[in-house]
């Protein structure tokens, strides 16, 4: 893989800050056209991307249609039907003490930006922050992953054949080009990735006070009440926790489930698990050797301090594969719980109340994500309000990540702004507040100094009735 040299990304950097200037009276036709061409483009290469993905992650073509394709071009597609709406200015309400002003929110792009993408979703979480950021109207710097090498290069090609090189550019390589990257003066950087690495970025964004999106990850916890269609439970968790061989910040991490339906669900997790990704051809690798030997660290560590494997548990280390695993009895001081697992290895644990489970949820940073499987609504409502995470879903796992009006992101630990959609629009925007006043008497000057009788009276009516 080539990687950029010090001169060239500042060379890159000094290009895309000075496009962005221009950029600020961009139309909505010219945003449109770049979204377009982006769009054309994935589509002439669809399977161009199947082949970068799999060589990356071994990960089956339609799982890369549906996770990586798609959901990217349903963000192009949503942008550009709802862009006029959303560049329009907004009126904001007024009140008798601004009585003969206008005021009104205008949406303005951020500017130059960057955009770090991780390995895991290799295509999507470097494309679609881009097309929030060129439906805003801004230029971009975009910085794949350097383990995903495959998909990192076709990021690179895609982005010479549609933009130019002042609209959008890529910079390939690893920690050092990283670092030369977030030193600079962006005014927006997107980040996706782990806390702590999310820290550092943000460490370098505070020296130039430059904004910052962190779409981060954690522990994702998940429940499962006596109160539940097991085998539908099952199938959605065994489905969403092992897509991309468990690989996904937004996975269930731990699961807790009623002691009532304890083995009911361990027998249906089983059947679904080989039902959904048993074959090869329906379940994708690991991305790396480091990341292959750390989840067998994970298990060891956790088989070592008493867990029992309910199913899975085999490890090919030649081929970078790792079967979809279930642990039983693990001690709450294994790695397992601790650390979020990145991979496929599902942690149970059984609970007899629910406080024991909000009370364990609570000791831990906020999540990402939260699942909980109920039919009954005080329990889903005691979850829902005792509890903190960035995203929510109710008898369902993962699923909110697609849905296309929904603000997409974490909470402190597992991340800082929002994304997707219209939220992503505005994570690239600067929200101007502007009031327009008129010439001549207003009532703010009713209440210039120097304070005579009639202006103290004034005055002391607003502060206690306005």
């Amino acid at each position: 893989m080539d990687t950029a040299t010090q001169s060239h990304i500042r060379d890159l950097f000094e290009g895309v800050k000075k496009h962005s200037i221009r950029l600020r009276t961009s139309s909505i036709q010219e945003r449109k056209a770049l979204l377009n061409k982006l769009e054309g483009w994935i589509m002439s290469n669809r399977s161009n991307i199947h082949d970068a993905v799999y060589n990356d992650l071994q990960k089956p073509h339609h799982e890369t249609d549906i996770t990586e394709v798609f959901v990217v071009l349903s963000e192009i597609r949503k942008a550009k039907k709802n862009l006029k709406s959303w560049m329009m200015s907004k009126p904001a309400a007024s009140s008798i003490t601004y009585l003969g002003t206008k005021a009104y929110t205008q949406y303005e792009p951020k500017g130059a930006c960057l955009i770090i993408a991780p390995w895991n979703y290799p295509f999507q979480l470097a494309v679609g922050p881009l097309v929030s950021a060129l439906a805003a109207g801004n230029t971009a710097i975009v910085k794949p992953s350097e383990f995903a090498e495959s998909t990192s290069e076709l990021i690179l090609r895609m982005c010479k054949e549609v933009f130019k090189p002042e609209e959008v550019s890529v910079v390939l390589g690893a920690v050092k080009e990283s670092q030369e990257l977030i030193s600079l003066p962006f005014d927006h950087i997107f980040f996706t990735g782990s806390p702590q690495v999310g820290k550092i970025v943000m460490e370098a964004a505070s020296k130039h006070l430059t904004s910052v999106t962190l779409e981060l990850g954690g522990k994702s916890p998940t429940i499962v009440d006596e109160k539940v269609n097991i085998k539908d439970a099952a199938e959605k968790i065994a489905w969403g926790k092992w897509l991309n061989a468990g690989q996904v910040c937004i996975a269930p991490d731990y699961l807790f489930v009623h002691e009532r339906v304890r083995e009911k669900l361990v027998d249906e997790l089983t059947v679904q698990s080989e039902k959904l990704y048993g074959t090869k051809e329906s379940y994708g690798g690991i991305i790396s050797r480091q990341h292959h030997n750390r989840i067998n660290d994970l298990m060891a560590d956790a088989i070592n301090k008493g867990a029992d494997i309910e199913f899975g548990g085999k490890s090919d280390r030649d081929n970078l594969r790792f079967t979809p695993t279930l642990l039983s009895n693990v001690s709450k001081d294994s790695r397992v719980l601790e650390e979020e697992i990145f991979g496929p290895i599902l942690p149970l644990m059984v609970y007899t109340d629910i406080s024991e489970v909000i009370e364990f949820i609570n000791r831990k940073p906020k999540p990402l994500a939260l699942y909980v499987f109920s039919k009954r609504q005080s329990i889903i409502e005691k979850v829902k309000k005792e509890t903190s995470s960035g995203m929510m879903a109710i008898n369902d796992v993962v699923l909110q990540f697609a849905h296309p009006n929904l603000p997409i992101g974490g909470v402190n630990n597992s991340g800082i702004g929002k994304a997707h959609g219209h939220a992503g629009f505005i994570a690239f925007s600067n929200e101007k507040a502007v009031v327009k006043q008129r010439t001549g008497w207003t009532m703010t000057k009713s209440v210039y100094p120097p304070y005579s009788t009639v202006k103290k009276f004034m005055i002391d009516f607003m502060v206690k009735y306005f």
